[in-house]
């Protein structure tokens, strides 16, 4: 598009995090802005399971985290042989479904990043219903191969939109701020532009 950028036109399907099964098939439009903002994306999905199939995972999910005893913390998620303990997948979902907002973020027409690994995660107890969690993430940066460190603090509620709040260190060890917000299950976020932490 003249004096826009480059518009990509998309078709894929979708899996199942955790099964790896068919979740569904998406149409999206993708504008690289030639500006440095983020991708301007639309994007239509017809889900392979229904909305209270979701709600039902969403709600296994926070159980899991709801019912420890003490707050939950871990470190290097996945290990150095690509092992994750079970009890901390939940933590190890969440930590996916939060920093794919940074990835989409921080991503250009000619660099992309995917999640590496959870250096550390620790839990915050809180009064009311909603968990949240402190996460040092390694971003991978493709095509680079450099490695991004995150902060990021995320606070979820099923039925509630999961919220995001993130810095990440730059190459000049200065920090990039960001944050967002969606609503819906464990795997998305919505934009909500608001004060770091």
């Amino acid at each position: 598009i003249p004096d826009s950028g480059h518009k990509y036109y998309l078709q894929f399907t979708t899996e199942d995090y955790k099964s790896g099964e068919n979740a569904g098939s998406c149409l999206a439009t993708v504008l690289y802005p030639e500006t440095k903002s983020p991708p301007v994306v639309n994007i239509k999905c017809t889900q392979s399971k229904d909305q209270e199939q979701i709600q039902e995972e969403d709600n296994r999910l926070y159980q899991k985290i709801r019912h420890k005893t003490k707050s939950i913390t871990g470190k290097n998620i996945p290990d150095s042989h690509g092992n994750i303990e079970p009890a901390l997948e939940p933590v190890w979902a969440l930590a996916v479904a939060g920093s794919s907002y940074i990835m989409w973020e921080k991503s250009t027409e000619n660099m992309g990043y995917f999640m590496a690994q959870v250096k550390s995660v620790k839990q915050w107890i809180r009064k009311d219903d909603f968990t949240e969690f402190d996460y040092t993430i390694l971003l991978h940066e493709i095509p680079t191969q450099d490695i991004l460190s995150c902060h990021m603090r995320l606070t979820w509620l099923p039925g509630h939109p999961l919220k995001v709040k993130y810095f990440c260190a730059s190459e000049n060890h200065g920090l990039e701020d960001g944050s967002a917000m969606e609503s819906g299950s464990a795997a998305g976020v919505l934009h909500e532009k608001g004060p770091n932490f």
